[in-house]
C-alpha cells in the first residue's frame, strides 16, 4: 500500500512521530498575551526532595495544579512577572509526561525525545525557547540531521532538509505520498523542510528542559511542592479560590488556580454542581486518543554499531494504517549523543507506541495478576522486535541489565492521566482545542487538552497563554521588550 493511502491519518501520525517538535500553528509569539484573555542537577533530574509539607505558607497568589511543562512553564512567567506562585505535583519527581527517572545508573526520559528549535530566538522561536530565553535560563542540545526508518520494503535513513525526505518518500512509496505530505505542509513542521534546519537533543535528557524551567521559576521566587496530591479544586461563591489537598490541607489561590492536569482529570478536581452542563457535555464528548505501551532497556554498547543513530521509526503494515495498534514504533538511544545517560559504555533505550495502545485492553486488570503479566509480554514483543530490528544481531534482549515494560494502566498510575490517554482526539480543520478560561472564574487550564494543542512547543505555548492571561499588557511590553520580541 502507497504511503499516500494511509495519509489522511497522518494528523495522528505526526503526533505519533513527534509530539515536542515545533510545527508552524505554534510557532506564533505566545509570550504575547492571548486575545482571549538549587541549581539543575547534573543528570538531568532535579534534586528535590519529596516533602509532607510545601516551602513558605499555604497561599499564593496563582496556585498551579501538575507540573507537566505547560504548568512550568506558566509557572516561570508569572514568576518573572513578580507573582507569588506555588506549584503543586503529586508526583516525587517534577516534569509530568517529560520527567525523566534513573534506575542502576540509567537514566530515561519518560516521554519526548524528540525535539527542535530550542535554539531559536525570537518572534519565531520555538514557545518554550521563549520561554527558557524569558527566565535566563540555557539548554545545551547535540544537533544532528537524520533518523532511521523501518518500513516493510526495507529501510532508509530520513534526513531534514528541503529536498531529502520528498526523495525519500517518492523512492520508497510513491509520488502521491510527497503530494499528501506537501499537503501536510500548510499547517505542521515545515520547520524540516527549510535549508540549515536541525534536530537538537538536551544534553543530560529531557529532564534538563525540566531542570532548566524549574531553576528558572525558583529563581524569581517561584515554589514547587512534590508528593502534594491535589484531590479537589475549591469553588467559593463561585469563584475558584484554591485546592484541598489529600492531606486535608486547604492551599489558597489570591488570584487563580491553574490546572494542568488533562479536561477529564480536571473535571474530576471540581464539585459536580458547579459545573455548567454545557462545560461537562463538551469534556465528555471530545474523544479521547489511545494509550501508550514503554520499553526503557538499558544495556552493554559491546556489538552494538558505532553509527547508531538516536531515533529510529518501525512501520510494520502500511495496510493497517499508521494510526493501527502494534503498527508503529519509535525508538530513542539517546546515550548516543549524551553518554552521560548511561554508565561507561553501556546505552539508554526507550521504545514506544505513542497514542495507540487500546485502554480497554487494559481496563480493570490487577497488576499483579498472571493476566496483566502475560498480557503485558504479549503487547510488548512487537517493542522488542523492532528494538532487534533497529539495533541488529549484536543486541541481545537477555543480557539487557534494566528491562521495563510500561502500560497504559502504567500511564495512568505514574502520570495521572485519565485512562492514560495522550490527550484529546481532535481532528485539524473539524474542530479545535478548547481555550484557557473555564465558566467557573479564576479557574483556568493549560497543557494538551487545550490550544494549541499536544506537543511539547504546544504545551508551552498554552502555559505562557495562560501566565500572560494574568497580568497587565504593559508586565507583556516590558518582558517582549526584554528578551527582543
Amino acid at each position: 500500500m502507497a504511503l499516500g493511502r494511509v495519509f489522511p491519518s497522518l494528523t495522528q501520525f505526526h503526533h505519533t512521530l513527534c509530539p515536542s517538535l515545533q510545527s508552524s500553528t505554534v510557532r506564533k509569539t505566545f509570550l504575547a498575551r492571548s486575545s482571549n484573555g538549587q541549581g539543575p542537577s547534573s543528570n538531568g533530574s532535579v534534586s528535590v526532595q519529596k516533602k509532607k509539607t510545601f516551602p513558605g505558607k499555604p497561599e499564593a497568589d496563582v496556585v498551579i495544579i501538575g507540573s507537566g511543562i505547560g504548568g512550568l512553564c506558566c509557572a516561570g512567567l508569572l514568576a518573572r512577572y513578580g507573582q507569588n506562585v506555588l506549584v503543586l505535583e503529586s508526583h516525587d519527581l517534577p516534569g509530568g509526561a517529560a520527567h525523566s527517572f534513573e534506575i542502576k545508573g540509567y537514566k530515561f526520559d519518560s516521554g519526548p525525545s524528540l525535539f527542535s528549535g530550542f535554539q531559536s530566538r525570537g518572534p519565531q522561536a520555538n514557545p518554550l525557547a521563549q520561554v527558557l530565553d524569558a527566565l535566563g535560563e540555557s539548554l545545551p542540545c547535540a544537533k544532528y540531521d537524520s533518523w532511521k526508518v523501518y518500513i516493510p520494503e526495507g529501510e532508509f535513513l530520513s534526513r531534514i532538509g528541503p529536498t531529502e525526505f520528498f526523495k525519500d518518500l517518492e523512492k520508497y512509496a510513491s509520488p502521491d505520498a510527497v503530494r499528501e505530505w506537501q499537503k501536510l505542509l500548510v499547517y505542521m513542521f515545515a520547520e524540516w523542510y527549510k535549508p540549515g534546519c536541525c534536530l537538537e537533543y538536551p544534553l543530560h535528557g529531557s529532564g534538563a528542559i525540566v531542570d532548566a524551567l524549574v531553576h528558572g521559576m525558583k529563581k524569581f521566587g517561584g515554589r514547587l511542592s512534590l508528593g502534594s496530591h491535589v484531590e479537589k479544586i475549591v469553588i467559593e461563591n463561585g469563584c475558584a479560590t484554591g485546592v484541598k489537598l489529600r492531606s486535608g490541607q486547604f492551599v489558597r489561590a489570591k488570584k487563580a488556580v491553574v490546572s494542568n492536569a488533562s479536561m477529564w482529570d480536571t473535571l474530576k478536581l471540581l464539585p459536580k454542581e458547579v459545573v455548567p452542563k454545557s462545560y461537562l457535555d463538551r469534556i465528555n464528548m471530545t474523544q479521547q486518543c489511545e494509550s501508550f505501551m514503554h520499553l526503557h532497556l538499558g544495556f552493554a554498547s559491546e556489538g552494538i554499531s558505532k553509527d547508531l543513530g538516536i531515533h529510529h521509526i518501525v512501520v510494520n503494515d502500511w495496510e493497517r494504517g499508521v494510526d493501527a495498534d502494534q503498527n508503529v514504533v519509535l525508538i530513542s538511544v539517546p546515550s548516543v549523543l549524551s553518554p552521560d545517560l548511561a554508565p561507561p559504555s553501556k546505552h539508554v533505550l526507550h521504545a514506544y507506541m505513542p497514542g495507540t495502545e487500546p485502554f480497554g485492553l487494559w481496563e480493570g486488570l490487577d497488576r499483579r495478576s498472571t493476566e496483566y503479566k502475560n498480557l503485558k509480554a504479549e503487547r510488548s514483543e512487537v517493542m522488542w522486535r523492532a528494538v532487534e530490528r533497529a539495533l541488529g544481531a549484536g543486541f541481545s534482549r537477555e543480557k539487557c541489565e534494566v528491562k521495563l515494560v510500561g502500560t497504559p494502566l502504567t500511564h495512568q498510575r505514574f502520570l495521572r492521566r485519565h485512562r492514560g490517554t495522550y490527550g484529546p482526539a481532535i481532528q485539524a480543520g473539524k474542530d479545535s482545542f478548547p481555550g484557557h478560561s473555564t465558566p467557573i472564574p479564576q479557574l483556568y487550564c493549560c497543557g494538551d487538552s487545550t490550544f494549541p494543542g499536544i506537543g511539547v512547543p504546544a504545551v508551552a505555548a498554552s502555559g505562557a497563554i495562560v501566565a500572560n492571561s494574568l497580568v497587565s499588557v504593559s508586565q507583556h511590553s516590558q518582558l517582549l521588550d526584554a528578551i527582543g520580541i
